[in-house]
């Protein structure tokens, strides 16, 4: 209370600086996580600097200061990002430059300067997040800014910060149709619409390679991947298998894509087969700066992506010409029911059974003991994968997100000696041993399963959701998915039960409220963000021409766009005009004649108040040569209102008007005589 009592009752200056100061921080603070540390750090000491300066009343530092924090702040700039200019290297100058500039505020112009710098610093958090959280903090800091761009057009007082806001949300209120209209109809021409390529960087995803245990530090990331419409029927859980990079060259400890020493006529072609109804779905994929399209398996024709072209390659992965950097929009038909890859031995096959010299020899030695064993001296494929997945169920093993650091023998220490391990260790192990069979096999990663949204009917994929499982060649049937997480944790894939982090204090609490509470306050929260992501940043041009279709325009292009928009300015300025027409005409015309005389006496130098009547306007020119004439005006102004019966009164005001465009109105007053 007492320091609410002491900022009640600061100077004005003070107030406003620290509230300008509040707002600029506000600004900043989501720049922190994908700015370098030193930047935030030095914003935030600059921003608590000048707020004591405000509090204390101290003087601002010298320029000797100002230009030494700036070649500092340009030094740590060119020492992180290695240039000046780009997106991370301008926008970790532009918050630092913002901070410094509050230092110098020492006129109007340079409060100015500082209110254009906070726009534009507003204007950069898009460049790192387009969510809905962050646009909601935006319009927060937007009317910030106007509040105290408002405020700062109130040089008289005292006026109460309250009041400033409201004409400040008023502003943003009248100009917030404009707005709607310009997103709506303004073209859309790629490239030169939409943010930089490098809007998503730092985002979590799959990785081209895989180290055994990678995997696992996604199951800590809940942000969305992906969200999936389906047209129809939705396929059966244990089929939701949305296929990534495959994986098939493993140096001990990393897994890479193919890495094939046969000619490209010797490799594996994909042959897909696919039979049964298609299934038909519409995907929304986050930008990941990946290439890769995450499809259900399997997907025989191309995506319809636009801006993108797409290719399928030998192991049935879809990948685009480049990364997606951006916020995407696909729609896809894919088959549950498929059958890929050779059905007789090839050489290719022989790259699938390689195995690095000098790791895992338990492994090996187990594999030859196999072969050793009647059982499965001459056993088939099929026969062996029944076996290792046999031991799956049956040894002991155990599903874990948190398996502990594994060595160099990571397939030794997971059949011998932890028998634990994420989706990855298993679906590895499970490769390794089925090679030591001499049994083609490969890894495949990816995403499994999801979440359905009982708000929008959306399924939601997530990072936790990314999954590993393999591939084993059978003869006479190809390619044939073989997931061994499924025999130590069938509920991964059956029922969709994942390995969940600790939760937050937050969680645990809301949790503690009531057990759905937090599942459908979740639930609300992404259908919100998913619709944000489908009207809004996928708006795309498509979209714009669909609307003119649907307005009544057979074969819609950017010319129509274009007279549409301004039709609708036209349009929109013609009903304002009217608008301010019917709005004067509501008004006293006697009184708005009158107003417009005291104005043109005021700025001649006459000291009259605005609501003077006309005779006391004219008993206040008594006395200026040459003003008998408006003196005679004013008079017969005042008798057309309040005598009408008089022999001087004119016919009609308009005769007064005509009168008052006709009369001399003096620039300034002459001397009284």
């Amino acid at each position: 209370m007492q320091l609410l009592h002491r900022l009640k009752h600061l100077p004005r200056d003070t107030r406003d600086t620290l509230f300008l100061l509040l707002v600029i921080a506000w600004i900043l603070l989501p720049l922190v996580e994908p700015l370098p540390l030193w930047c935030s750090a030095m914003a935030a000491l600059v921003l608590l600097w000048r707020s004591w300066i405000a509090v204390k009343g101290r003087p601002l530092p010298s320029r000797w200061w100002l230009l030494l924090l700036l070649l500092l702040a340009a030094g740590a700039t060119w020492y992180s990002h290695h240039t000046l200019m780009g997106r991370d290297a301008g926008v970790t100058f532009i918050a630092v430059l913002l901070a410094l500039k509050t230092l110098e505020m020492r006129a109007r112009r340079d409060a100015f300067v500082v209110f254009f710098l906070g726009f534009f610093a507003l204007l950069s958090n898009f460049f790192f997040s387009q969510s809905l959280l962050t646009a909601a903090s935006m319009v927060i800091g937007l009317l910030g800014l106007l509040t105290a761009l408002v405020n700062h057009h109130m040089p008289v007082g005292r006026p109460p910060l309250l009041l400033a806001a409201r004409t400040a949300a008023g502003m943003a209120l009248l100009g917030a149709p404009i707005m709607v209209v310009l997103f709506v109809l303004f073209p859309r021409i790629a490239p030169l619409w939409g943010l930089p390529g490098d809007a998503m960087g730092g985002r979590s995803g799959l990785s081209a390679t895989v180290q055994v245990g990678a995997i696992a530090s996604l199951a800590l990331d809940s942000s969305v991947a992906m969200r999936v419409r389906f047209e129809g029927a939705v396929p059966a859980q244990r089929d939701l298998y949305f296929r990534g990079p495959v994986l098939s060259t493993f140096d001990g400890r990393e897994w890479k894509p193919l890495r094939s020493s046969f000619p490209q006529a010797l490799q594996l072609a994909s042959r897909l087969q696919v039979s049964g109804t298609p299934i038909k779905y519409e995907l929304t994929l986050e930008g990941n700066r990946q290439p890769w399209l995450p499809l259900l398996d399997a997907t025989p024709e191309p995506p319809t992506l636009k801006g993108y072209t797409t290719r399928m390659d030998s192991a049935l992965q879809w990948t685009t010409d480049r990364p997606i950097g951006e916020l995407v929009r696909l729609q896809a038909q894919s088959y549950t029911a498929f059958r890929h890859g050779p059905l007789q031995q090839e050489l290719g096959l022989q790259d699938m059974i390689e195995l690095p010299a000098g790791y895992n020899p338990r492994t090996l030695q187990y594999a030859l003991e196999m072969r050793r064993d009647p059982r499965y001296a001459r056993a088939d494929a099929p026969t062996l994968v029944a076996a290792v997945l046999d031991k799956l169920r049956t040894g002991g093993y155990r599903y874990t997100l948190d398996p502990g650091v594994y060595g160099s023998n990571t397939a030794d220490e997971f059949w011998f000696d932890r028998k634990e391990g994420f989706c990855e260790h298993i679906a590895s192990s499970f490769v390794l041993l089925m090679r030591a069979l001499d049994v083609p096999a490969r890894m495949v990663t990816g995403y499994q399963g999801g979440e359905l949204n009982g708000v929008d009917g959306f399924w939601t994929v997530r990072q936790s959701d990314a999954h590993a499982w393999t591939e084993v060649w059978m003869a006479g049937q190809g390619w044939v998915r073989v997931d061994p997480t499924s025999a130590v944790a069938p509920a991964r894939t059956g029922s969709l039960q994942r390995l969940l982090p600790p939760r937050s204090v937050v969680a645990q609490a809301l949790g503690a409220i009531s057990p759905g509470f937090e599942i459908n306050l979740r639930a609300l929260w992404e259908a919100s963000n998913n619709r944000w992501n489908q009207w809004v940043l996928n708006y795309s041009q498509s979209q714009q021409l669909n609307l003119l279709r649907n307005i009544g325009f057979n074969a819609p292009s950017w010319e129509d766009l274009g007279s549409v928009l301004i039709a609708l300015v036209v349009g929109v300025s013609l009903l304002g005009a009217a608008w301010t027409q019917w709005d004067r005409s509501r008004q006293d015309p006697w009184l708005r004649l009158l107003q417009a005389a005291s104005a043109k006496l005021q700025r001649a130098g006459l000291p009259v108040a605005p609501n003077t009547p006309p005779r006391q306007l004219a008993l206040a020119l008594q006395g200026h040569a040459g003003m008998e004439g408006i003196q005679d005006w004013l008079l017969r102004l005042e008798s057309w209102r309040y005598a009408p019966k008089a022999d001087n009164r004119p016919r009609t005001l308009g005769t007064l008007r005509k009168e008052f465009g006709q009369l001399r109105w003096p620039q300034r007053l002459p001397p009284t005589a």
